[in-house]
């Protein structure tokens, strides 16, 4: 039997201005608990993440927008979360140049009829 382990969410690595830096908390089967910390950043022009699996997204402290390839973009404050299905095309437009942006992302493995 493993013993449990605890943690701060607000502990881990700082990101320089403009970039960001992700750690995963927890993995296994297939899913993968991650903590990002970014501050001022942005999906460099063109780029968007497409994961072949279901991301639920929260944003823990700071703020962000997610952008979308029909040009909308969607606000999250503290407490606000996304869920973030398989193929769906996103971006972060923004996150706060003021503070450090906290999200935490839990990945899930795609599911095994393949939808």
């Amino acid at each position: 039997m493993s013993a449990p382990r605890f943690g701060r969410l607000a502990d881990g690595p700082v990101p320089a201005a403009g970039s960001e830096a992700a750690s995963a908390l927890l993995a296994g089967d297939g899913a993968v608990v991650e903590r990002i910390a970014s501050r001022a950043h942005a999906s460099p022009p063109g780029f968007w993440y497409d994961a072949p699996t279901d991301e639920f997204v929260l944003l823990v402290a700071g703020g962000a927008a997610l952008g979308f390839p029909d040009g909308s973009e969607r606000r999250l404050d503290p407490g606000d979360y996304a869920i973030l299905p398989a193929g769906c095309r996103h971006r972060v437009a923004w996150t706060d140049p003021a503070r450090e942006t906290l999200w935490l992302a839990v990945h899930l493995r795609p599911a095994a009829d393949g939808g």
